[in-house]
């Protein structure tokens, strides 16, 4: 995989962000595999489409590419609020990739699957102001700090390539978490994310129930926090995630 924008298809353009786009899209098209099946290139939908950018035309996945210079944030600028929501409620969105670089460089590739999006992750801006060409007009960031680091799929890391059979690998053992139910997906979701804070591999249970504030705010209906929190934990063991080593003791597994 080269790691390096062609910068001779930008030439014509004056605006950074018009060079940027050509470039990125130009390189993801040229470099850029499906991660599900392992097809060596995606096709590019026509401009304008709603959320989808690329698919892949054995597997029929869709993908949507984003990307940042030097530094990816917490939050990532996407299009139509309402658009965004809905796609993801019909349970037909489309996987995201989010790349990094640093001048024409590419410094970071992941795709993230997509059943790790929920309607909680995509915040909604500000309607634009009644001067503005789109008056009125809402978009709306992805809190990509929200997302589990199990869900974030690396293909190219600090610059460099990961391997593509591991890459295929890991997109395939996140299919365990597809489900039509929003609310079990964003409980395990939520309780992923108590489980990245803890920054060493091998935990306690004690160490999860400390986050139930937190999961009680995000989930005010549930009565049973540390309950819940158990049998989320049982879910993920189930699905390779984490291992059981003892009594109220965890590891985090790969």
């Amino acid at each position: 995989m080269n790691l390096f924008f062609d910068t001779s298809l930008a030439e014509k353009y004056h605006s950074s962000t018009q060079r940027a786009r050509v470039m990125t899209e130009a390189w993801f098209r040229e470099n850029v595999y499906c991660p599900r099946c392992g097809r060596a290139v995606l096709t590019k939908y026509d401009n304008n489409r709603p959320v989808a950018d690329f698919f892949c035309e054995d597997c029929r996945e869709e993908y949507e590419l984003k990307s940042k210079e030097n530094r990816f944030g917490q939050k990532m600028p996407d299009g139509a609020y309402d658009t965004m929501v809905a796609r993801i409620l019909s349970l037909n969105n489309p996987n995201f990739f989010f790349l990094r670089h640093v001048g024409v460089e590419v410094r970071d590739l992941f795709v993230v699957p997509k059943f790790f999006f929920t309607p909680t992750i995509i915040e909604k801006r500000k309607p634009l102001a009644p001067t503005a060409r789109r008056a009125g007009w809402v978009g709306c960031n992805i809190e990509i700090n929200e997302l589990p680091e199990y869900g974030k799929i690396f293909l190219v890391r600090d610059g460099e390539c990961v391997d593509k059979s591991r890459v295929v690998d890991q997109f395939a053992k996140t299919i365990a978490f597809k489900t039509d139910d929003f609310d079990t997906r964003g409980w395990i979701f939520d309780v992923m994310k108590c489980i990245d804070r803890i920054r060493t591999d091998d935990f306690t249970l004690d160490q999860v129930y400390a986050f139930a504030g937190e999961l009680k705010a995000k989930h005010p209906d549930n009565n049973f926090i540390n309950a819940k929190i158990r049998q989320q934990l049982q879910m993920l063991r189930d699905r390779g995630v984490i291992e059981f080593t003892s009594r109220g003791h965890y590891r985090k597994i790969g």
